[in-house]
Formats: C-alpha cells, structure tokens, sequence
C-alpha cells in the first residue's frame, strides 16, 4: 500500500492523432500549468485539403515536440503525463517520450481512427500497455467500444473508454483505467516470467 512516507511517480504517454485531443486532455487534468511546445499550422497544413487534419479544420496550431502534465492521483501517487506530436514529420520523437513509460493512452477520433494505427502500433511493438480513449467530438460518428476495438484489430482486453478530453473528470477516469490495466499487465508478465 502506497503511504504518505512513500512517493511514486509514473509516467504515462498519449498519443493518437492529430487533433484527436491529446494536449486538451493533458490541459485539462494537470494541476500544474502544462507545457505545450505548439506551432501555428501552415495555411497548407490547415486547409481543409489536408488530409491528417481532416475534421480538425479549426485547428490552428499543432504539437512539435511534446506536452507535459502532472496530476496527483492520491497522496504518494502522482502521473507525469507527455504527449505525443500527431504529426507523420514529429514521430521520431515518440521513442524518447516512450522511454520509461509505465503505459499509454490513444486518443482516437472515430471521424478519422485511422489516424490511431501508428500510435497503436508503436504501444504494441514496445509492449507498452495502453488503453485506447475515444474523444467524443459533437459531430462524429457515434460507435461503441466494441466497434472500435474491432476497427483497430485490438489484442483482446485492451480496454477501449469513451471520454471527453475537455473534462477533468473524465480525463482523470481515463488515467485511472490505464494505470490500473497497466498494473492488471505488469503482474501477469511477472507472474509468467517467474512461473
């Protein structure tokens, strides 16, 4: 049991897409102010032709390099969140911000969740337990979890969650279902090595 003489820290990643909500959600929960390292879009990058903005087309700027957050999730247990560019041109950084990761978030936006593959892949290749959040935006299409863990040919048990990344509560939900599935992971990979 984790006691007030004792203080741990986790760090958790999100990731997904561009515009999916990633530095929103950061923003949202931290109870520090957050870093974004954010530049304005290029009138190429915002215009509705581009393709990896699709359905963001207000999106003004775009994540460069990261975004950190912290929140306390109880006394002795607080989460150092960094988010992930969504930009293709950015992904070399997701490695470093992997790095020592206890487990990840996807944010997926089901108005392009293709945009989730390459975050989802990346989790997986590191075994890097994550749980994939659907942001609700107003005008996208309505699907369950199961339908999304379907569309993103999901390993059995990852958990899929609905959340709406401008909610403190709801962002705070969706970190609490992933350290405890992070933690669900870590045990049964230590109990098979030992078994």
């Amino acid at each position: 049991m984790i006691g007030e003489d004792i203080e741990l820290t986790l760090k958790i990643v999100v990731g997904g897409g561009v515009g999916a909500g990633k530095s929103t959600l950061i923003g949202s929960v931290s109870e520090i102010r957050p870093l974004h390292s954010e530049e304005t879009l290029s009138e190429s990058e915002a215009g509705p032709e581009r393709s990896d903005t699709g359905g963001a087309e207000r999106k003004t700027t775009t994540t460069v390099a990261m975004d950190f957050g912290r929140i306390t999730v109880h006394s002795g247990l607080s989460l150092h969140l960094f988010g992930t560019p969504g930009q293709d041109r950015f992904r070399f950084l997701w490695e470093e911000l992997s790095e020592g990761a206890l487990a990840a978030v996807v944010l997926a936006d089901t108005r392009r969740l293709e945009d989730c593959f390459a975050a989802v892949d990346h989790f997986e290749r590191r075994r890097i337990p994550f749980v994939v959040a659907v942001n609700r935006f107003p005008d996208a299409p309505d699907h369950t979890e199961h339908d999304v863990a379907q569309a993103l040919d999901l390993d059995g048990g990852t958990p899929v969650v609905l959340c709406d990344a401008r909610d403190r509560a709801s962002g705070k939900e969706v970190l609490i279902r992933t350290v405890e599935y992070a933690g669900r992971m870590h045990t049964a990979r230590l109990l098979a090595a030992v078994g």
